[in-house]
This record gives structure tokens, C-alpha cells and sequence, in this order.
């Protein structure tokens, strides 16, 4: 189905009229409610300019003017302005505390800002990871398989970022170093403060 000049008049007529977008759709044939509503704010006519007239209620027969009684001159002093009740002073509900301003987004290449360790990986296991280091086989990203270490060491934006490349730890993506650094026992992670 295209909208057709035709098909496109009728719809501004029928939307005009206040017609519903089922009512328009069933009228059109071979176009669904949701192609109608979107055709509607494509032409920009979400805003229904004439509508469909209220439905007519029956007037009410006027009432017949009664004649206005003849005034009568009181000599009477006219009655003291009676004072307005005084609102009751509303409670001042206070401002919700502002929500805290979300964290910075850092842009690609640039290092992080240092981050709070949750973990305190041990001293041995750091001079372990510096010891096997050195040792690494600096591979680039191209070059790992499934028996490579692939703990990364750098900054990925620079020209001097590598992976380890040793070999792996059964079942770990990691050599034996760096499966102590990245996998920290079940109890040391369920004692550390929280």
C-alpha cells in the first residue's frame, strides 16, 4: 500500500473531522492504526485542528424573567465588612536532597584516575607478576590463541600495550601469575570490608 494524493487527502479530511486512526485505517483499507498514527505526525497533524462537534446537548428552556421586586430604602447603618478567614500557614515540606552528580565520563585513551581497590592483592603476588613480566612473550592482540595469557599490560591507547602471552593455566585465561592477581579465593572476598 503507498500513500496515494488521494489516500493522503482523505486522511487529513478524516483526522480533521475527528475521526480515529482505527476509523481512518478501516476506512483506507490495506493500512493498519499504527501506519495511520505515524502518517498523521509525518504530515505533522497531531494536533487536531477542527474536531469532531461535542455532541449537542438539548438546551434548557430559559427561565422566564421574574420582575425585579421594587427596592426598599432601609434607613437601617450598613452592617460591618466581615473579616475573611485567614488561610492556616502550610507546612513547608523541604526540598528533596539533590541526587549526587553522576561520575565524570572518562574519553577513550585517557587513563583512568586511580580507583579504590576493593581487593588487597598480596605483596608475593605482585613480585610474582612483575618476575613473570618481564619474562612475558609481549604479544599483540592478532597474536593470542586459546593457550596464550591474555592479561593485558599498558595502556591501550598507546604503542606500548601488549598482552602476556605465556602459557595458560588450565581452564583460566591467565598464566600462573596473573590467575593469582585476577581470581582472589572465595573466603579472602567474602571477609574483606564492606
Amino acid at each position: 500500500m503507498s500513500w496515494t494524493d488521494e489516500r493522503v487527502e482523505l486522511l487529513k479530511k478524516m483526522w480533521s473531522e475527528g475521526q480515529s486512526a482505527s476509523q481512518i485505517a478501516k476506512e483506507l483499507g490495506g493500512v493498519t492504526r499504527n501506519a495511520v498514527i505515524g502518517k498523521v505526525h509525518r504530515l505533522g497533524l497531531s494536533n487536531r485542528t477542527g474536531g469532531a462537534a461535542p455532541a449537542a446537548t438539548p438546551a434548557k428552556p430559559e427561565a422566564k424573567a421574574k420582575p425585579a421586586a421594587p427596592k426598599r430604602e432601609t434607613t437601617e447603618a450598613p452592617a460591618a465588612p466581615r473579616e475573611e478567614p485567614k488561610p492556616e500557614p502550610t507546612a513547608v515540606v523541604p526540598a528533596p536532597a539533590p541526587s549526587p552528580a553522576r561520575k565524570a565520563i572518562i574519553p577513550a585513551g585517557q587513563p583512568l584516575p586511580p580507583q579504590p581497590s576493593a581487593n588487597e592483592i598480596s605483596p608475593e603476588a605482585l613480585a610474582k607478576v612483575s618476575a613473570i613480566e618481564k619474562k612475558a612473550k609481549r604479544l599483540t592482540l592478532m597474536e593470542l590463541t586459546e593457550r596464550t595469557c591474555k592479561w593485558p599490560v599498558g595502556d591501550p591507547a598507546t604503542e606500548d600495550f601488549w598482552f602476556c602471552g605465556l602459557p595458560v593455566q588450565a581452564g583460566k585465561p591467565y598464566c600462573d601469575a596473573h590467575v593469582g592477581v585476577a581470581f582472589q579465593p572465595m573466603s579472602s572476598r567474602r571477609d574483606r570490608k564492606r
